[in-house]
C-alpha cells in the first residue's frame, strides 16, 4: 500500500515497547471509559492516533538542547534563542511564549473581543472555537463550498470564501476585533491554504482596517502544499514562502506541539505594540514572566531547534507523502476518506462509512469506538459529539455540523508505514461490514469541550 512513499530521513535511535491488549480487555476499557477514548489509559492503545498535537519524537538536536537549559526565573538565554528564532521564521517581532496552544488564543480573545464580537476563520478548531465563545464572541466559519465536499479534490480546500468575508465585514463593523486564518485547516480535513488566499484575505482585512492574525500550527505543511501545488512556487523554498504569508498578517498563534516537533509549548507572534503590552501584562498574572512563559527554558530551547528542522524540505516531503499515502490506500480499500489528503491526518467521512447511522446518533463517534475494538487504535472524532450544539429553532435536539469526520492524525516521526498498513487493514475490516456499527448517545457532557469527557452508551 505505502511502496512509493520514500523512506525515513532519519534512523531510529530509541525505540519504546508498545502492546496490544486482548479484545477483551478492549471492550472492558470501553465499557469503564464511557465508550470515549479520551479516558482509555495511552498503555492501553496500540496505536495511537488520537492526535499529532505534542505527540511528535524529538531529534537528537532536540534532546541535547534540552540540557542547554538555562532555568533562570527572568532572562534565561533559551528565551532569546526561542525569540530570534520566530523573528526570523516568521518575521514578526514581538514573541509571547505560552505553555500550549490554546493559551495563546485565550490571551488573545480575554485581552480583544467584547461580548457579541464576531471572529472570522476559515474555520476555527475546537480550542479556538471555546476560546472565542468562553470570552463573549461568535466563532464564524467561511470555508469556501469545495471545503466541505469531502471527495471533491480541489487543491486548497482550507481557502477562506473572500465573498463571505467581505460581507460579514461590511455588515458588523465595529463588531469584528480580528479575522483568523487556520493554516492547515485541521477541522475541515487538514486542508491546506493557497497563498493567493493568504493574498485575498489579507487585501480584505486591510480595506476594513481589521487585523489578520494566523493560526500556525501547521504553518510548513501548508507551505509545502503550496511549494507542491500552487503554480509559480515549485522553485522556492519552504522558508520563503513561509515568510511571504506571514508578512500578509498583524500576527499569528501557534501550538509549538505541531509543527514546532515539540512535546509542549506555544506562542503568540504580533507586530501590535499595544496589543502586546496587554497580553503581557495578562500573561505574567496566569503563566508567568514574560521571558518563559509556563516553559522551562529547556522546552524554549527544544521549540527553537524544532522549527528549524520542520522546514527541512527532506523532513517535508516525507512526512507528507507517507500520510497521502496512507490515506490513498484507505481510500483504494474503499475506505471513504476527504480527498486529496490532508498533511498531519487521514479522515474518515463516517456518514458515508456508516450511512445506516443517522448523524444524531454520532456516526464518527461509532466508528471511533470500533477502531479501538477492533484493533486498539485510537483515533479522535470530529462531527456531531465536538461541534454539535443546541438548536434554538428545534428544542431538544441539536444543530449539527455538516460533516462527521474521525481522524486519524499521525504523529511526527512516530510510527512507521508497518504501522499505517496496520491500521489501513483493521479500517478495512470494519468497512466490510459497516452495519456492525451501534450509534450512540450521550449520557454525560461538560458545556465546553464536551468531547474530551463526555460518556457514551451505544444504542
Amino acid at each position: 500500500m505505502l511502496k512509493n512513499t520514500q523512506p525515513e530521513p532519519w534512523r531510529v535511535k530509541v525505540v519504546e515497547s508498545i502492546r496490544r491488549v486482548d479484545r477483551a480487555a478492549r471492550q472492558d476499557r470501553l465499557e469503564k471509559a464511557g465508550y470515549n477514548v479520551f479516558s482509555i489509559a495511552a498503555e492501553d492503545i496500540y496505536i495511537d492516533l488520537l492526535t499529532d498535537s505534542g505527540t511528535s519524537a524529538m531529534s537528537d538536536a532536540q534532546w541535547a538542547g534540552l540540557m542547554h537549559g538555562d532555568e533562570s526565573y527572568a532572562g534565561g538565554r533559551n528565551y532569546y534563542h526561542f525569540e530570534e528564532t520566530i523573528r526570523g521564521i516568521f518575521g514578526l517581532p514581538h514573541v509571547i511564549p505560552t505553555h500550549q496552544g490554546r493559551v495563546a488564543e485565550n490571551l488573545l480573545f480575554s485581552t480583544v473581543l467584547k461580548p457579541g464580537d464576531l471572529v472570522p476563520n476559515n474555520t476555527h478548531f475546537d480550542t479556538t472555537r471555546a476560546n472565542v465563545e468562553a470570552n463573549g464572541g461568535v466563532a464564524v466559519d467561511f470555508v469556501i463550498p469545495e471545503g466541505k465536499e469531502p471527495r471533491t479534490r480541489h487543491p486548497f480546500k482550507g481557502n477562506m470564501d473572500l465573498g463571505r468575508l467581505e460581507k460579514c465585514l461590511a455588515e458588523n463593523r465595529g463588531k469584528v476585533p480580528l479575522v483568523m486564518l487556520t493554516l492547515t485547516n485541521n477541522s475541515g480535513g487538514g486542508q491546506p491554504v493557497s497563498l493567493e488566499n493568504v493574498r485575498g484575505t489579507s487585501e480584505v482585512c486591510r480595506r476594513f482596517g481589521i487585523p489578520l492574525i494566523i493560526d500556525a500550527c501547521r504553518f510548513a505543511e501548508n507551505a509545502w502544499f503550496i511549494k507542491q501545488r500552487e503554480k509559480g512556487h515549485e522553485n522556492r523554498s519552504v522558508g520563503e514562502i513561509v515568510r511571504e504569508v506571514f508578512s500578509l498578517s498583524e500576527g499569528c498563534t501557534m501550538s509549538a506541539k505541531k509543527d514546532g516537533l515539540a512535546n509542549i509549548g506555544g506562542f503568540l507572534a504580533l507586530r501590535n505594540e499595544t496589543w502586546v503590552e496587554r497580553l503581557k501584562n495578562k500573561l505574567i498574572l496566569i503563566e508567568g514572566f514574560p521571558t518563559y512563559g509556563g516553559l522551562a527554558g529547556r522546552d524554549l530551547e527544544a521549540i527553537a531547534i524544532g522549527l528549524k528542522e520542520v522546514l527541512h524540505e527532506d523532513y517535508l516531503a516525507f512526512r507528507v507523502g507517507q500520510v497521502t499515502a496512507f490515506g490513498e490506500g484507505l481510500a483504494a480499500a474503499g475506505v471513504p476518506v476527504i480527498e486529496p489528503i490532508g498533511g498531519h491526518a487521514v479522515y474518515i467521512d463516517a456518514r458515508a462509512f456508516a450511512p445506516h447511522i443517522p448523524p444524531e446518533h454520532y456516526p464518527a463517534e461509532a466508528l471511533t469506538i470500533a477502531l479501538y475494538l477492533e484493533g486498539g487504535i485510537r483515533a479522535v472524532e470530529i462531527g456531531g459529539v465536538m461541534f454539535g450544539k443546541p438548536d434554538p429553532e428545534r428544542p431538544g435536539r441539536e444543530k449539527l455540523p455538516d460533516l462527521d469526520l474521525v481522524r486519524l492524525a499521525v504523529p511526527r516521526r512516530v510510527y512507521t508505514n508497518t504501522h499505517l498498513e496496520y491500521v489501513a487493514e483493521v479500517t478495512a475490516r470494519l468497512r466490510s461490514d459497516p452495519k456492525a456499527l451501534r450509534g450512540v448517545r450521550i449520557v454525560k457532557q461538560a458545556p465546553l469541550l464536551r468531547h474530551f469527557t463526555a460518556r457514551f452508551e451505544l444504542i
